[in-house]
């Protein structure tokens, strides 16, 4: 198979498509917020002709009340790579989603499911405590998890938290032991544009996505009452266009803390993919027709090179 990695706004779906299209290929969509249809626009999902002209899988499939999980895109993943590739077609996994890339060729820890009382019981005392007090509780129960993780990173304390109070097991221990998937064979290509370039981009998109009506599709959100703390409410410049429609801020001023939201987490992407992984080819340039030229060349020197 092929991913197609890289921040937001550097052009993955654009050459995933081209690539697609050229060699027989099914999309794969490995962003996890792209898996909810409530959010097509802030989002970027593809759009409707892109989805006629190559067949697109795992996007939209999602409502914003449900949470996703690493485990369940990673189960489905492998069966539309299964599916593409029983029907003779190149699988093309495109996102931004580190975790998500990762985990499908690494595998999983083996962490049981946990119970959502445990859940719920580890969001509500995070938001009694804050950040720092919670670290501090966290620390009772999982030393070496409190150590590594900042006070400000929610998502990862509630989960070491809620693992070690269902399993009694630290979440490190846990993560010692992964379920791999054998016989995947992934030839990568990560898009990294110039940090310059790709800030225009991605404030260039956001002014895209108001004009093709992300804040109505914020009201729409908005309207249903979820909870915050759901995955879908922290799409990029979600927040910031709910917090406008409270009367909380002026829609340019929300524009502009959405963009820079979007430029800090492009940044973030940037590191991790930098770190995590060893692409096969790195392009500096944004989709065009030399970028799909060459990308086109890996991928076929990649689909005949056989494995030792």
């Amino acid at each position: 198979m092929i991913v197609v990695a890289g921040p937001t706004a550097s052009g993955k779906s654009a050459l995933a498509l081209a690539l697609a299209d050229a060699l027989g290929g099914v999309i794969i969509n490995a962003d996890s917020l792209q898996c909810y249809r409530d959010l097509r626009i802030l989002t970027a999902r593809p759009g409707e002709a892109a989805e006629r002209q190559v067949p697109h899988r795992l996007y939209g499939f999602l409502d914003a009340g449900e949470r996703s999980s690493a485990a369940q895109w990673r189960a489905l993943a492998l069966d539309e790579i299964a599916v593409a590739s029983r029907d003779g077609r190149l699988p093309i996994l495109v996102g931004g989603t580190g975790l998500y890339l990762r985990v499908l060729e690494e595998g999983l820890p083996p962490i049981p499911e946990i119970p959502v009382t445990t859940r719920r019981e580890a969001i509500e005392l995070h938001r009694t405590l804050g950040g720092a007090a919670f670290r501090d509780r966290l620390s009772e129960l999982d030393p070496a998890a409190a150590r590594r993780l900042s006070p400000g990173d929610k998502q990862r304390l509630i989960r070491a938290f809620e693992v070690a109070r269902a399993t009694g097991i630290p979440i490190s221990q846990w993560q010692q032991q992964r379920i791999s998937q054998p016989g995947l064979r992934i030839g990568t290509i990560l898009l990294a544009p110039p940090r310059k370039r790709l800030y225009a981009a991605c404030d260039a998109r956001f002014g895209r996505m108001i004009e093709a009506g992300a804040v109505d599709e914020a009201a729409r959100i908005a309207a249903r009452g979820l909870d915050p703390d759901l995955p879908a409410m922290k799409a990029l410049g979600l927040p910031e266009l709910l917090s406008h429609l409270r009367g909380e801020m002026p829609l340019d001023a929300a524009i502009n803390a959405a963009q820079r939201a979007t430029r800090r987490y492009a940044k973030r992407q940037m590191t991790w993919f930098r770190h995590q992984t060893t692409p096969g080819r790195t392009f500096t340039a944004q989709f065009s027709e030399s970028l799909l030229r060459c990308s086109r060349h890996f991928v076929e020197g990649f689909l005949l090179t056989r494995p030792a």
